[in-house]
């Protein structure tokens, strides 16, 4: 099986977690994989060499070029997988003849890679699978109160692109993983013929190698300076927040405030820490929380590190907070895969999250947060007490006495990375068997 994941190990993106934690485990289900990535000194995210440590030492990784980062921006192109859509093209037809590669798994958010798919199939015969991690095309910045699309031109450019190669792209596939039922719902409702392809809901899942690795390693983090009031109290919030989660994030600040208001000695002691908020590389990350606390006049207890983490540098944050935040987005398909180390970790979370979403029906299934949900539209009164209660119960440290039983034989049953694979390899086996629509 070739794996197309532009962006890997030693880089850290969230869209090649899903492969990495499968690798260890795809031989045991009868797969043999080989990955077609990018160069990494093409790539300007997060770089973490301890990654390269959760991977097998024998797995065939094949590494190819892109256009050079200070070249492409000069034409406005700084998207790894136009950069580098030519010699992934050439690379991978070479591999599959070569290797005889049975299927071709696509898990990626480089959409434009997609129509590799197609194209090796026309060329080689082989079948291809498509991890749907988020949508490719999507109305939600269309919806009545979602703030303006970020990126201007190259917004407009990459839903143009979306609404002329989306299907194109998708007619031929074999079968769809995707981490949202919503997401392979929104397909059967556009393409009549995308019901009789074999699908599956996946989420992303954690990997408990993952987590011994990170805790062996030495921890960068420091704490928050005590308040005269006592020891501070850390709620840690790890991955992009700001255009992702700016109701839940200001529902938060205010219930921060008006229990500064009311109990300002206890407030004293909240520590609110944001940590790799920013997809942008590095030297462009800029703060998108920080504004928002300004805002609601809580600065002072606020932390935001806009710059992206490395995998494990998260995984040791998320162990060493007092508790962990949980997010919702007001796009109800979201699913974060921050759910899944967040419950590894043990870490109490507090999650705060849109009613009627996704996220709210997998806390509920797993037991795993103090959840409190909440509307636009509605009142928050009745949210901001029910937040009120936890940060008292977590500064006085009974927090662990509002929290539910974990529901761990479901988690160990369906979030682990073997367990998951082993799902991934039923599906390939489903692809491989053949279609009944004609060959292109």
């Amino acid at each position: 099986m070739l794996i197309v994941s532009p962006a890997f190990a030693p880089i850290s993106t969230p869209d090649s977690q899903r492969v990495r934690m499968s690798l260890p485990h795809y031989r045991e289900f009868g797969w043999e994989p080989i990955v077609l990535t990018v160069d990494p000194r093409h790539i300007p995210e997060t770089r973490e060499d301890g990654l390269l440590a959760t991977l097998p030492p024998d797995v065939t990784i094949r590494r190819c070029g892109a256009l050079p980062l200070r070249f492409a921006r000069l034409l406005g192109l700084g998207n790894l997988g136009l950069r580098a859509w030519f010699p992934l093209l050439f690379v991978g037809v070479r591999t599959i003849r070569r290797e005889k590669i049975d299927l071709v798994l696509f898990s990626t958010t480089q959409f434009v890679t997609l129509p590799l798919g197609r194209i090796w199939r026309r060329l080689c015969g082989v079948p291809y699978v498509v991890d749907l991690q988020d949508p490719w095309r999507t109305d939600y910045y269309e919806r009545p109160g979602v703030r303006r699309p970020p990126g201007g031109w190259k917004y407009q450019f990459a839903r143009f692109q979306a609404w002329l190669l989306e299907e194109w792209s998708f007619r031929r596939v074999a079968a769809f993983i995707s981490v949202s039922a919503e997401y392979l719902f929104d397909l059967r409702r556009r393409y009549a013929w995308f019901s009789s392809v074999p699908s599956e809901v996946l989420h992303f899942g954690a990997s408990e190698r993952d987590l011994e690795i990170a805790r062996a390693q030495d921890a960068s983090a420091e704490r928050a300076p005590d308040s005269a009031s006592g020891p501070a109290v850390r709620f840690v919030y790890t991955g992009a927040a700001g255009p992702i989660t700016p109701h839940a994030v200001s529902l938060l600040f205010e219930a921060a405030r008006q229990f500064r208001a009311t109990e300002p000695a206890a407030a004293s002691r909240l520590r609110f820490e944001f940590l790799g908020t920013s997809y942008a590389p590095r030297d462009l990350a800029r703060p998108s929380i920080l504004p928002l606390a300004e805002k609601a006049g809580i600065a002072d207890l606020v932390t935001e590190y806009p710059a992206r983490l490395g995998h494990l540098e998260t995984l040791r944050v998320q162990a060493d907070a007092d508790v962990l935040l949980l997010l919702g987005s007001s796009d109800l398909a979201y699913s974060p895969s921050k759910i899944y180390p967040y419950y590894l970790s043990g870490r109490p979370i507090l999650a705060l999250v849109f009613r009627n979403s996704c996220l709210e029906t997998i806390l509920r299934e797993l037991n795993c947060s103090y959840l409190v949900t909440f509307e636009n539209s509605a009142d928050s009164s009745s949210t901001v007490q029910l937040l009120h209660a936890f940060f008292r119960a977590t500064l006085a440290g009974t927090a662990a006495s509002l929290l539910p039983v974990r529901n761990d034989d479901l988690f160990r049953r369906e979030y682990l990375a073997r367990t998951l694979t082993a799902k991934q390899a039923a599906l390939f086996d489903v692809a491989l068997r053949p279609p009944d629509a004609p060959t292109v």
